[in-house]
Order: C-alpha cells, then structure tokens, then sequence
C-alpha cells in the first residue's frame, strides 16, 4: 500500500466524493480516482460502492478507514521526528466562535504543548466540513442540535465523530424603545437562521441580512427584533442596549424564565478514527470553560 493511496482513500471517505475530496487534497479528479482505483487492485477488495450520489464505504472500505489513518499518522509522526520538524494542528470554526470561543482553546493548547504549532482557520460551515473531510482541517467547532452532525438542517460528511461540549442559548431581543417587527434574519445555511427557522413563536414579517454581527447592529438601533447567540448580546442585555422579549406578546421580559430560549449545542467534530492523533486537541476544546 502506498501512502498516497491511503491518503486519497480518506480523503474520499471523508468528502464522499471523488471531486471533493479532489479539491481538499490540491489534486484533479481523475488522479483521486486512479489512486483510489490502484489501492482497490492491490488489495483485491472494493472499497467503494460508485453511487449517483457519491462514494459509499463498503464493509472491506469500514474495516480500512480507521488503519489507514492511523498509519498515515503514524508516517506523519515518524517524519517529524526524522526531520525535526514541529507538529502542526489546525483547528477551524465558524468565525463567530472563532472570535469567542477558539482563543481559550489555543491559549490550553500552547500552555499543555508548547511544542504544537496550532493553526486557525474562520470559515463558513459547508467549507469547514469539506476541509474536515479532505484533511485541511484537523477539528472543528461549530453549532448543531440532535443526535447527528448535521440534524441542525444542514449537509454533513460521513464518518465524522463528535462531541457536545457546551450550549449557545438564543435569545429574541430588540431594543428597549426599538420596533418588534421585522424579524431580523441571517442569510439562508446560517447556524442561528436554521434555528430560527425551526423554532416555534418566532413568527411575523422578516428581514434578511447578511450575518449575525449585522442582525444585532440593527436590533441594537431599533430596526426590529432579532434571535441572537448569547455571547453576541451579553453586554448589550448588562447595558440595556437590548432587552430579552417574551414569546408571546414581545414585551420586555424581567425574569431569565420569561425568555423565549433556544439552546444550541458546541459541537466538536474530527474525522473518525483520528482520536489518538487528535487527543491533545481534543482534550483542550472539550474542557469547560471558566466561570466568570
């Protein structure tokens, strides 16, 4: 087995497609192809049921994709200490919890390694996934909500393992003398749009912008009421800026029980079978966070 056939072969389990996992490894479709086709012949066994939606894992495939990892991390480990080289992570989020949550992560993992190179990458969720699946990404943060990556409403890779680390509570405010009406809106795929898409009582007219950042700036003049991740609006609700609106009449609520709330999970995901490579990286995302 040759390595660059292992590495194709991941990466085409991951993105499950030959032209996604193409574009996550810098290569053309066709050699993707050929390396994948190669490995099946030196093994004797097909690794991929070719579908008109994608490459699918067969048994033989399964029993494959946790080894070939582990021995591309392992060829990766002994070619580091071969060369000298440092050890580099890549950690990917979605840009709001890139801006909030990621810095406490890097900061653990410098202080627990300080011999990690740690790189971040802010992207949006489809692009992060693909890069999860075709390598570039090595863990991710990203918001979901039910058993599977992706029940949130939206596309994910197979073979992704994850676990919920935290919650992200939504909250419908507006400013204290602002309009209600409209509902302020992230564009379509985003995170907080899907919830609010699915979350019962937040109804009426809408107004699309274009981020989360843009919804809350307008919120915040009075143009409409907006649902809003915590950590987006907690100075705004300690200033009085905004104000928490009850599902019902979209007065001010004066009591945390009175909120319409919506919870969201932290999810960190990672490539199936990449635990052992990944501990360290997941270890420290995982912890909780200081109490303030």
């Amino acid at each position: 087995m040759d390595l660059r056939h292992l590495r194709c072969f991941v990466a085409v389990a991951g993105a499950g497609t030959v032209t996604g996992a193409a574009h996550g490894l810098g290569l053309a479709p066709a050699s993707v192809s050929e390396q994948v086709r190669r490995l099946e012949a030196g093994l004797g066994v097909s690794l991929f049921e070719r579908t008109p939606r994608g490459m699918r894992l067969t048994g033989h495939g399964t029993e494959l994709l946790g080894r070939a990892q582990a021995l591309l991390d392992h060829a990766e480990e002994v070619r580091r200490a071969v060369t000298g080289t440092r050890r580099r992570v890549t950690v990917g989020a979605l840009e709001m919890l890139a801006a909030t949550r990621l810095p406490a992560v890097v900061r653990r993992l410098s202080e627990r390694r300080p011999d990690l190179d740690v790189e971040v990458r802010s992207l949006p969720r489809q692009a992060l996934l693909a890069e999860l699946a075709g390598g570039g990404v090595d863990a991710a943060l990203l918001l979901d909500a039910g058993p599977a990556v992706g029940t949130l409403g939206f596309d994910a890779p197979p073979d992704l393992d994850f676990a919920d680390v935290g919650e992200v509570e939504l909250l419908l405010v507006a400013a204290p003398d602002g309009d209600r009406d409209p509902l302020l809106v992230s564009a379509p795929g985003c995170s907080i749009r899907l919830a609010a898409d699915r979350l019962p009582g937040v109804t009426g007219p809408r107004r699309e912008l274009t981020s989360v950042a843009t919804a809350r700036e307008w919120a915040r003049r009075g143009f409409g009421r907006a649902l809003l991740p915590d950590f987006a609006v907690e100075d705004d609700l300690a200033s009085g800026a905004l104000v928490p609106l009850t599902s019902e009449a979209d007065r001010p609520a004066h009591r945390l029980a009175h909120r319409l709330a919506h919870r969201l999970a932290l999810r960190l995901v990672w490539p199936r079978g990449r635990e052992g490579a990944l501990r360290d990286v997941l270890y420290a995302m995982s912890e909780p966070r200081p109490s303030r």
